[in-house]
């Protein structure tokens, strides 16, 4: 595909990296000559310098052939009109925007076809919130992903000492849980991959990844490791867009504290928020903290827009007995560094976002598309199409299909029936099926699977 991405900050540039390796035709436009250098000397790809919601510069970027225009500049407005741009002058298939501000997202109709024409909008701030939300209401999980309308989980645990299936192989979970369906989807091991079969064994400090309904996913969690209880006293540090909407989220359940040092800030969170008690101060004040007894917090997430803030307070409190930490990092090299230590929980927004791009760049009937490890693998939601003879995967059973090396089928949704995926499950057209894909190289085989041959037309 031919795309267009304005915007070369850490969300442009970290997308323009995922696709550039899938061998996709990219071009990125930004103000910043440095940034693009930078980009540049990495990656396979074209650069622009200047304004991206200029005709000019968008016609010097290739919009008048490209497949879609991605405007993920810090500017909602430039995003907005860069694809008012791309649509009335070049009629760019697919238009994909970031906009974060609520005053416009709010707004029915204004991102209509005949008003401003964007195809897909894309709010950072709303996917990093529910992905926070869905871990404090999974209490030990490192990563909580929905599918079919959150019928199905995806969830990764780290494996401890003293769990039941600690030391066991995978067959045991089945016959030491009858009434419970799942299935592992992958195994890290120290960083490496493994391909679930029945007769591994999970060791104390794997990270597992298992899929169930959502009814089940606590029960599988008690299996490989202690029951956590539920998260009630919440401490946020930083105010901002996503500490807002998480407070909102939280506040009518949970017991919620917000830290922001600007006053002005304060001001505003306190006339929105209804039971939330907000904190003029630093996250970073020792003696803040302990006034307002962090060591009863159950969890304290740092969500700041400044990384070494994030890290210092989430040592500080856990230093001073909050039960677990939470860190948003822009800074995609520290997650690795300090996720598993004081910090229970590493999040990168980029990282959170990009899944919801890539769902719309993936060929076939793509309906999610979550980025895992960094970007190494995905977890991918596809729709199965077709008949026997011109789809690959449907009237087949899992065992039948022809599944590229490293790749899983976890689940199938079918209406309202989940359907964990044992062998002899045949898939029928209309399926949902929920794919982990261990590799990144195989996505291009994964995605032809899903292509249905002519004959059906």
């Amino acid at each position: 595909m031919k795309i267009i991405i304005l915007g070369a900050g850490q969300v442009g540039g970290t997308l323009a990296e995922h696709l550039a390796r899938e061998e996709n035709d990219i071009t990125v436009v930004d103000t910043d000559a440095n940034k693009l250098r930078e980009l540049h000397t990495k990656l396979d790809i074209r650069t622009v310098t200047g304004a991206g919601s200029y005709p000019m510069v968008l016609r010097q970027a290739g919009c008048e052939d490209a497949d879609m225009l991605i405007a993920v500049t810090s500017a909602d407005e430039i995003n907005m009109i860069a694809c008012q741009v791309a649509h009335t002058l070049f009629r760019t298939p697919t238009k994909i925007a970031r906009v974060r501000a609520t005053a416009y997202l709010t707004r029915k109709g204004l991102f209509a076809h005949e008003a401003i024409p964007i195809d897909v909008l894309i709010s950072p701030e709303q996917v990093v919130t529910d992905h926070v939300r869905r871990l404090i209401e999974h209490p030990g999980a490192l990563q909580v992903l929905e599918f079919a309308g959150g019928m199905v989980q995806l969830v990764a645990v780290r494996a401890f000492y003293g769990g039941p299936l600690v030391g066991q192989d995978l067959a045991f979970l089945r016959r030491h849980m009858p009434n419970v369906d799942t299935r592992v989807a992958a195994v890290y091991r120290r960083n490496r991959p493994i391909i679930p079969r029945g007769s591994t064994v999970i060791e104390a400090d794997d990270e597992v990844f298992f899929i169930a309904a959502r009814r089940d996913i606590r029960a599988v969690m008690s299996e490989l490791r202690r029951v956590e209880r539920d998260f009630r006293r919440v401490v946020i540090a930083g105010g901002g867009n996503i500490g807002e909407r998480l407070a909102e989220h939280l506040e009518h359940s949970h017991q919620v504290k917000i830290i922001e040092h600007s006053l002005e800030r304060c001001t505003h969170l306190s006339e929105r928020l209804d039971r939330t008690v907000v904190l003029h101060g630093s996250a970073t004040s020792k003696r803040l903290l302990e006034e307002e007894n962090i060591e009863e917090c159950d969890i304290f997430c740092a969500l700041t827009n400044d990384d070494e803030v994030n890290i210092m307070s989430s040592l500080l409190a856990k230093r001073l007995g909050a039960k677990k930490v939470l860190t948003l990092i822009n800074n995609a090299a520290y997650v690795d560094l300090v996720q598993g230590g004081d910090i229970d929980i590493a999040i990168s927004p980029q990282q959170a976002t990009i899944g919801s791009l890539l769902t719309h760049v993936r060929r076939g009937d793509i309906v999610n598309v979550h980025s895992l490890r960094r970007g190494a693998a995905e977890a991918i939601e596809a729709i199965a199409h077709g008949d026997k003879q011109s789809s690959k995967v449907v009237g087949r059973s899992i065992d039948e299909i022809d599944l590229p090396e490293g790749t899983t089928i976890g689940a199938i949704v079918r209406g309202k029936e989940v359907l964990i995926a044992h062998d002899n499950v045949v898939v029928a057209s209309g399926d949902h099926i929920i794919l982990f894909v261990i590799d990144k190289r195989r996505i291009r085989d994964v995605e032809r699977l899903f292509q249905v041959g002519l004959t059906f037309f």
